[in-house]
């Protein structure tokens, strides 16, 4: 049903956006260092969307 696939859809949304936000988890930098770059999860919204 329409309800099936779109709950399927947002926990598959989750999933994806849970691992993006542990791969990218930043490293420390030494300490002295310069400015860290602005990069992170731009225009990424919200997973549960009803």
């Amino acid at each position: 049903t329409r309800s099936a696939l779109q709950n399927a859809a947002s926990i598959a949304g989750l999933f994806l956006t849970t691992e993006a936000v542990i791969a990218d988890k930043p490293e420390k930098e030494p300490a002295g260092g310069g400015m860290g770059g602005g990069g992170g999860m731009g225009g990424m919204g919200g997973g549960m969307d009803f």
